[in-house]
């Protein structure tokens, strides 16, 4: 259905992607730090400044401490002690060492500032993105575990940062400490690379196996999170004692966890051993180094204060190279990880605006027409509904029945334009619904679902959803609460509209089902709506309530459209007319007398539910 980027297929953690692949996922830096440009420019710019001075000071700091022990060695030769040249040096190192102290803190403080603006901005964008996809997307498994992946990025990316940022710090001063070696000794920048290759090419290799394994078990993990989720939580902890699910769901989760871990381990124990023995080889490369550098002090080509500047150099240079390789890794690694959320924020939406969209009327003239409407759930080859041709007309009251599965509630997700039909079409006043604006359209329908979404917010919140940009308008809540029979129900909590409903959060009240489904009904009211839709939302009242809300809302949506779903047909009788379906498609359509009158399935229905009564 969504024309979106497939999720990759699982890949082998014992190869993982090829280098080239690695490489190539540095083309992600570029949107990354664009987007932390965005995010704020005085930190970034501060950030890069603070890190160009501080590259420079590891040079200067070895180049005065071979002034220093040149001056030591010079004044102990001496009879008559002249000190000013060496405090001076000792000043100057004390200066630097001051100075890299707060560069290192001033870098600490704008890397965690912008660190968590990002975190903050790429949710903000994600949560975004995720408004605009299908909903055909959020029932796909596939699509969860790339969203999981995108999720896991708007946090664990902001060290990508730090780390980029860093190698370019680290190279800066090779650079420097490079062209101090390169005037003394050339020779040690040839054993330089030999000591940093080895271990560099072992974590290339056991960085891309590490990203293959966590990518590879996307799926899985997501299972531990839900496991650990209906484990521990007041949603589900009456089915969890009832059926006594605690240990299924234990051994169920220590078995996945124990395999996730057995895989992690093999990884983690290869890259242990192969890391150490590389880094034995690198430990063998710099001594031959420090040999050589001790053998020219000897033979006095160079002095000891030369020596120590040397050694000093290439033992930082040896660091640094090293640490540049590995955080090279660490940054394409990070890389291919951050692929994953601009892949989904590039998903691209089906149902969308269309380029010369329209703007629906102010109010429904004449109606909605369904022509030989057909629609597959995404996956599917059954058809939910099918051939399906009926009106809707302005200001009409439409029943909707059926046994399960007859096809309902796809037909309100349609109409809501929650999905585009597979074939067919669905008219608006003469107008293809697919002509409007998403927006738009969908802000002149009110719909209520049976599984409506109980909130862990404040009462006012939670009626205020229906229309949220109006939440501020206590008058307007309390007033929708009124016409759904909420607002007694909301004058007996402890805080009245301030009341934090649910127990997720402190001081939170939970409500019945009875209760939250006239909360819910609220919201319908706080929208005026030229389209209302209730899609079975009384399912948990009892037969007098139903009938009581339902009367209440033929009052309020006296001239204006609806559509009601629900089991009970002293409730149905309300409608206009009602619409039957049978397997997706149209059995018969009339006011209730009409269909008792035709002796068909609504006939049928009718006295079953009739005879259950006496």
């Amino acid at each position: 259905m969504a024309s979106r980027r497939p999720a990759p297929s699982r890949l082998n953690p014992q190869k993982g992607p090829s280098f080239r692949e690695s490489l190539g996922s540095l083309r992600m830096l570029r949107p990354f730090f664009a987007l932390i440009w965005q995010t704020s420019r005085t930190y970034t710019v501060a950030n890069v400044l603070l890190r160009l001075v501080k590259s420079g000071i590891p040079l200067a700091t070895l180049y005065v401490g071979k002034l220093i022990i040149d001056e030591v060695i010079l004044q102990i030769g001496q009879d008559e002690k002249v000190f000013n040249r060496l405090w001076l040096y000792i000043g100057l190192e004390l200066g630097l060492a001051v100075l890299s102290d707060l560069l290192n803190r001033l870098i600490d403080l704008t890397d965690a500032l912008l660190g968590d603006l990002f975190a903050n901005k790429t949710s903000v964008l994600l949560i975004e993105k995720a408004a605009t996809l299908d909903l055909s997307m959020f029932e796909d498994s596939e699509f969860y575990d790339q969203m999981e992946r995108a999720r896991r990025q708007t946090t664990s990316r902001v060290r990508l940062m730090s780390l980029v940022l860093s190698q370019l710090q680290d190279t800066i001063t090779i650079l420097f400490l490079g062209a101090g070696l390169v005037v003394f000794e050339p020779l040690l920048i040839i054993i330089l690379i030999i000591a940093v290759v080895p271990s560099f090419l072992s974590e290339a290799y056991f960085s891309r196996s590490g990203y293959s394994l966590v990518r590879s078990w996307t799926s899985e993990r997501r299972e531990l999170d839900y496991l650990r989720f209906i484990g521990a939580s007041d949603i589900t902890a009456k089915e969890v004692k009832i059926f006594s699910l605690s240990n299924f769901l234990k051994k169920r989760f220590a078995d996945l966890a124990d395999r996730y871990y057995q895989a992690n381990k093999r990884l983690a124990v290869k890259r242990t051993t192969w890391g150490s023995v590389l880094h034995m080889l690198s430990d063998v490369a710099y001594y031959s180094a420090y040999v050589l550098i001790v053998l020219r002090t000897v033979v006095g080509v160079i002095t000891v204060g030369d020596m120590t500047f040397l050694s000093g150099s290439f033992n930082r240079m040896r660091y640094q190279l090293q640490g540049i390789l590995t955080r090279f890794n660490q940054i394409t690694e990070s890389a291919m990880y951050l692929q994953d959320y601009f892949d989904f924020m590039a998903i691209d939406p089906e149902i969308k605006d269309q380029p010369d969209a329209l703007d629906p009327g102010p109010e429904i003239k004449q109606g909605f027409v369904f022509e030989d409407v057909g629609f597959q759930y995404p996956g599917s080859d059954a058809w939910a509904v099918r051939h399906l041709s009926f009106t809707l007309k302005a200001g009409e009251k439409l029943a909707l029945v059926g046994e399960n599965g007859a096809g309902k509630t796809t037909v309100v997700k349609l109409l809501a334009r929650l999905y585009d039909p597979t074939e067919g079409r669905i008219l608006l006043d003469g107008v293809d619904i697919r002509n409007f604006k998403l927006g738009a359209y969908r802000n002149m329908i009110g719909v209520i679902f049976q599984d409506f979404v109980r909130f862990a917010l404040k009462a006012s919140e939670n009626i205020a959803i229906g229309s949220i940009t109006e939440q501020e308008r206590l008058d307007k809540i309390v007033n929708s609460a009124e016409k759904s029979l909420a607002d007694p129900v909301i004058r007996g909590l402890p805080d009245e509209y301030d009341q934090m409903l649910g127990k997720r959060f402190e001081n939170g009240v939970e409500l019945s089902g009875g209760e939250w489904q006239k909360v819910a009904l609220a919201r319908a009211y706080m929208r005026d709506a030229q389209l209302v839709i209730l899609d079975e939302p009384t399912a948990a009242l009892d037969a007098r309530a139903e009938f009581q809300v339902f009367q209440r809302f033929a009052e309020l949506t006296l001239g204006k459209t609806a559509v009601l779903i629900s089991h009970r047909f002293s409730t149905v009788r309300m409608a206009d007319r009602i619409l039957v379906l049978k397997n997706g498609e149209k059995e018969e359509i009339g006011s209730h007398e009409e269909l008792l009158a035709n002796r068909g399935l609504y006939a049928e229905l009718f006295e079953l539910q009739a005879e259950g009564y006496k």
